[in-house]
């Protein structure tokens, strides 16, 4: 454990470094113990028809899919490298078609009305055939690329595409879709929405639910691998108030940071340091770039959005420094269209071309632009926004509804309940505004093509450019890195000019977790299960 002070003197990669385990070091795992975690209480449990990651963080757990991201201390924090899960191993026959072997002897949880039966290739191909033809599929945007999958044998799925998809095989290891089900579960249950549907191959079975109280988790002992997971439950505990969760982390309770994905907040981290390093000096940390972003999405098919000119001056209305001076403790990114996060494919703002002018702080231009469009006084409006649970999203807010009033926009706050925001202006509903967090995709397509592409589920500022359009289905087509990375800049810069959605800067993950976790490393993404499959307590 070190202080904040001593943190930003080591840096992050000596902090990190310093968290795993020496290599020389041989340690043999225990089995048993519970992990407890402070969680959020999902909206439902139908990982398919969910936007939200207080439903994916659980399924994480409980289901398996064809490939996952390699895990563990030797994974550094954004490295997403693919391995098999369900799939043995797996062979690109063509440019679009992919074949898969799945592992044999794979076992459903031993509930009804699936009772531990074997999964086939007919799961998977059932799976992604809900996710293509469900009206309500939230995240159909990763796989509008498939023309047909096919159960060859028992244990060999064929995918065939429409079209070269680059990303296809990232798709399949995100843990937001692609989990595998039993039909028979949505033929009992109708969806998979209630906790009595939460049946998977995964490595653990949800034994228990209690709304808005907690979830309890417990090790399969029918996992695929024999020897996994190593703890033995797994309590998420629901907790939406601050100081409660800052005193039951003080008191041990929690053995990952409250705050997605097991971080602390900066400003919390800043006050808690010392007091951390006396109360639970085992504690290990790391630090990494978020790639949760928050934007303010607007109604671009209706006025005054659909003009570029008021879009633009909101943008420059809203203070990025400031923000991060005020919210992230002075540590943060300012994000352009695709997180900064993913440096592999973000552009830095000062390349985005003659778009970059407007991620300035500039409130003279924005009132001039405002005026040149007809909006001399300003204009009202509407932010539709629930608080996710979070301290920073609602200092965020406060601060973002500042900086448009400071130009002449009036904009008034439109709070909703978590589920009632999931259900309207997560998907597009809303008359004006929305400001909130995008998911933390993992790959820089589900950033482009879902938000933006005209009529896709996620595409709630409602935008619809066909130019756009065509570039967005070209960089799917690019299998070849250099021009993909090419043509994903040009659609950044165009971007940057248009402002379809004002994105606000991203801070850095303090991630913390208890020493008596080992094997655990933090990473990008939902998939807590993943990054503790192989974790033990030595405790």
């Amino acid at each position: 454990m070190v202080t904040r002070r001593e943190f930003l003197s080591i840096g992050a990669a000596g902090v990190a470094a310093a968290a795993a385990p020496s290599p020389g070091v041989a340690q043999t795992p225990k089995r048993g113990g519970t992990l407890t975690l402070r969680m959020w209480d999902p909206p439902h449990f139908d990982h398919i028809l969910a936007h939200a990651y207080k439903t994916h963080v659980v399924i994480s757990f409980t289901h398996s899919r064809l490939l996952r991201h390699r895990a563990g201390p030797a994974v550094r924090p954004g490295a997403l490298q693919l391995e098999g899960d369900l799939a043995e191993s797996w062979q690109q026959t063509s440019d679009t078609t992919y074949v898969f072997k799945l592992r044999r002897g794979v076992r459903f949880h031993a509930k009804p009305p699936v009772n531990g039966r074997e999964l086939t290739a007919d799961d998977v191909r059932y799976t992604f055939e809900r996710i293509l033809t469900d009206a309500g599929s939230a995240n159909v945007s990763m796989y509008r690329s498939i023309a047909k999958v096919e159960a060859v044998d028992r244990h060999t799925v064929r995918f065939t595409l429409k079209e070269p998809f680059a990303w296809f095989l990232d798709m399949l290891a995100n843990p937001m879709a692609g989990a595998i089900i039993a039909r028979e579960c949505v033929e009992k249950f109708g969806d998979l929405k209630k906790p009595e549907a939460v049946i998977g191959t995964g490595p653990y079975t949800l034994e228990a639910y209690r709304p808005n109280v907690s979830l309890t988790l417990v090790r399969n002992p029918h996992y695929f691998v024999p020897t996994l997971p190593y703890i033995e439950r797994v309590e998420m505990l629901v907790d939406e108030d601050n100081a409660s969760r800052i005193a039951a982390f003080l008191a041990g309770k929690y053995d990952l940071g409250w705050e997605f994905p097991g971080a602390v907040n900066r400003s919390d981290w800043v006050q808690l340091a010392d007091t951390l390093k006396k109360r639970r000096p085992g504690l290990r940390i790391a630090e990494f770039p978020s790639n949760v972003v928050n934007d303010l999405a607007m109604r671009t098919d209706r006025p005054p959005f659909q003009d570029a000119r008021v879009r633009q001056a909101i943008s420059l209305a809203i203070d990025r420094q400031g923000l991060i001076d005020a919210t992230l403790e002075g540590v943060g990114v300012v994000n352009g269209p695709v997180p900064a996060a993913l440096s592999e494919w973000a552009l830095p703002i000062d390349q985005l071309g003659e778009g970059a002018r407007y991620y300035r702080y500039d409130p003279a231009e924005a009132k001039r632009l405002l005026a040149a469009a007809g909006h001399p006084g300003g204009l009202p409006g509407s932010v539709c926004f629930s608080t996710y649970g979070s301290t920073l999203l609602v200092d965020t807010m406060q601060l973002v509804l500042k900086n448009l009033k400071d130009v002449g926009i009036d904009a008034k706050l439109d709070q909703k309940e978590y589920g009632a925001y999931q259900a309207t202006c997560r998907l597009g509903k809303f008359d004006s505004m929305v400001f909130g967090p995008l998911s933390p995709f993992l790959e820089a397509d589900s950033f482009l093509f879902g938000q933006y592409y005209t009529d896709e589920p996620r595409n709630r500022s409602h935008v619809k450019d066909p130019v756009l359009d065509d570039l967005l289905v070209r960089q799917r087509r690019s299998t070849e890195v250099t021009a993909r990375r090419a043509v994903i800049h040009q659609i950044q810069r165009h971007l940057a000019r248009q402002q379809y959605y004002v994105h606000v800067p991203s801070g850095t993950y303090i991630a913390v977790w208890e020493g008596a976790l080992k094997n655990y490393a933090p990473n990008l993404g939902f998939d807590y299960g993943g990054r503790l499959l192989a974790a033990w307590l030595d405790r």
